[in-house]
């Protein structure tokens, strides 16, 4: 997803607050959820850039559904949804993720693989690629794909490490039939 200069502004902002009060961590872990609730719930969007409500009411009903959020991420919303800026809502938060990630020197990864990793072999993935692209640690989603056969494929950002059986047996192909 493209972020706008807008969305990185306040994301910048909302960081720097985090990181002010020493709450960088748990903010962070609030946001993945609230960003899950506004991608999961297109209608909340919709509902909140309607100029049917009044901003009270919506600021009433984000209370509401937001209820034991963490009062920065409420507030910011708060500004998003007075400067008329709620459709930048989820380019905000992916630029808080990023800042907070590269603080951290996280990176975040997919893992396919056809099973759900043990701890060992996520720590492993982690150890391993985390140098590769200059962080110190990945923070892995396990994607369940038994299409891949066996194996793992592992995505970072704009970057694929494949070694599927599957892509090994395209490749196999690929240098008997085409070369």
């Amino acid at each position: 997803m493209s972020q706008s200069v807008v969305a990185k502004r306040y994301a910048t902002a909302l960081f720097e607050l985090a990181q002010k009060h020493g709450q960088t961590l748990s903010i962070q872990e609030e946001v993945t959820e609230v960003n899950k609730a506004f991608r999961d719930n297109k209608g909340l969007g919709e509902l909140l850039t309607s100029p049917d409500l009044s901003e009270a009411a919506k600021k009433e009903m984000l209370s509401g559904i937001l209820k034991g959020v963490n009062p920065i991420i409420l507030n910011t919303l708060f500004v998003l949804l007075d400067a008329k800026r709620m459709d930048e809502v989820l380019n905000v938060f992916e630029a808080f993720q990023e800042l907070a990630n590269n603080a951290a020197g996280i990176a975040d990864a997919k893992v396919y693989s056809t099973r759900p990793l043990t701890d060992l072999e996520r720590n492993s993935i982690s150890t391993t690629f985390a140098h590769k692209v200059g962080k110190q640690a990945l923070r892995i989603e396990n994607i369940i794909d038994p299409s891949l056969i066996g194996g793992i494929r592992l995505q970072i950002g704009n970057q694929i490490y494949d070694s599927s059986i599957g892509a090994k047996l395209e490749k196999l192909q690929r240098k008997l039939i085409g070369s």
